[in-house]
Order: C-alpha cells, then sequence, then structure tokens
C-alpha cells in the first residue's frame, strides 16, 4: 500500500478498500460484546472491559472510516491479496480481544480491584499514541493539501480547469517526530496498543499478540518506505532519519 504500492489490474480504490477491511473487526468486537456475556450468563460487564471495548472502537473509527472516507485527501490503491490478509486479521484479532473483554477474561468488578494506577497508566499511554498517531497523520495529508493547492492555483493560471486530475506529490515531512524518525505514525500506533495492552495486564494475551501482530506487519514496510525515500531523496536529505524506532532502526 501506498509509495511501495503493487501495481494490477485487479486493485481495489483505496478509500473502499481500506474502510472494508478496517471495519469490520471494530464491528466484529461490537457484536462479542453484546453477544457473548448472554451466552456467558454475564449480567453485566466491568467497567473497564467496556472502556477497553470503546478505545478500540475509537481507533478503528477513525482509522477505518473518518481517515480514509473524509480526511485523506488521496489514498493508493490497494492489492486484493493485501485487501483479504487485513480482513481476515482484522476479524481474527477483534474476535480474540472481543472473546477475552465480553466473557472469556474478567467478568467482574472484582476482577479489576487493585489495578486501578495500572488501567489509569495504560489510558495516558494509549491517548498519547492515538493523539500521536493522528498529529503525524494530519502533517502528510496536509503536505497532499498543499501540493494539490499548488496544483490547481497554477492550472487555473494557465486558463486550465481547476477541477482536473492533481498529480501526487512526496515530500520529507519535517514536524514533530518526522524529524528524527520516517514513519512516526507506526511508532506511535504501536505505543497506542502497548497502552492498550498495559490496561489488560501482562496476561492479556490478545492484546499482546496484536501489539506484536503490529510491530512484525509494520516494521517491514517501515524499512521498505525508507529505502523509497533515500532513492528518491537521497541520503543528504533524509539524513540520521531512522525508519520507525529513534536511534535504533
Amino acid at each position: 500500500m501506498g509509495k511501495t504500492s503493487t501495481k494490477s489490474r485487479f486493485n481495489i480504490p483505496g478509500r473502499i478498500g481500506w474502510a472494508t477491511m478496517e471495519a469490520p473487526g471494530f464491528i466484529t468486537l461490537l457484536y462479542m460484546m453484546y453477544s457473548l456475556p448472554e451466552q456467558e450468563g454475564i449480567d453485566e460487564l466491568p467497567f473497564v472491559n467496556k472502556t477497553m471495548a470503546a478505545l478500540f472502537t475509537i481507533h478503528y473509527l477513525y482509522r477505518a472510516l473518518l481517515a480514509p472516507l473524509i480526511l485523506n485527501p488521496s489514498m493508493s490503491p490497494i492489492h486484493p491479496t493485501v485487501w483479504a490478509a487485513a480482513l481476515s486479521f482484522q476479524i481474527i484479532n477483534a474476535t480474540c480481544i472481543g472473546g477475552w473483554l465480553g466473557g472469556y477474561g474478567p467478568t467482574t468488578t472484582a476482577d479489576w480491584q487493585g489495578k486501578s494506577i495500572r488501567v489509569e497508566i495504560g489510558l495516558m499511554v494509549f491517548a498519547l499514541g492515538l493523539l500521536g498517531n493522528i498529529f503525524h497523520d494530519e502533517d502528510l495529508r496536509e503536505i497532499r493539501r498543499a501540493a494539490a493547492r499548488g496544483q490547481k492555483g497554477k492550472m487555473e493560471m494557465e486558463g486550465g480547469k481547476s477541477g482536473g486530475k492533481v498529480d501526487k506529490v512526496y515530500k520529507v515531512p519535517e514536524n514533530g517526530l518526522f524529524r528524527v524518525v520516517l514513519y512516526p505514525h507506526y511508532l506511535c500506533e504501536w505505543i497506542e496498543w502497548c497502552g492498550f495492552w498495559i490496561i489488560g495486564g501482562l496476561d492479556c494475551i490478545p492484546a499482546k499478540n496484536f501489539v506484536v501482530n503490529e510491530v512484525f506487519a509494520m516494521l517491514p514496510r517501515a524499512t521498505r518506505g525508507k529505502t523509497w525515500y533515500i532513492e528518491e531523496f537521497g541520503e543528504e536529505k533524509i539524513g540520521g532519519r531512522k525508519a520507525v524506532i529513534p536511534g535504533i532502526i
């Protein structure tokens, strides 16, 4: 996807592909939270369970619907195999997390007693990651918006129609953590889900597996993306920036 997308006649339009492969995740989790407690004879789930489900849903309302369908100026096409793999992951991941939250993990308020500090720390880490994710996403979006404004202005000055196709422009972002890494939005997403894991506790296997899968899926994309940036802009322009983890990789 994105700069390193695979070209294919079967590619799915970016906005539609992204929304349809990501949205089933939070929908599946909400269904699990609705249906599983009754099946397991649970009258009321603990507040923390509901809070974790809300955090998961908030992330994907932004990631699956708001960003691709409203905020992003453009999105690259998605190969069907990538779409199918992402959709499968979303459903499996949401089923595991939803199962843990909806009946197979902590099911009473007593299960969360003495863990309020851990929950509060996790909430702060999650919020920090989510805000960082949105901030750096918005920086990338503004680069595209500025390029689009410039191209439309040039077309109008030349007497062309401003509604014509706008060429995609890439630049090296300079704000926030972009000064030290090329994919800070990936790093912030990892931080976000580490916060989610902290809330659930070290023994929350679904949350741990989610973090591990995120890192293993996104790290290769970040390293390939760094190679693309160097080829496109040169090593001098990229400087000492790492791919995703400051000072490491």
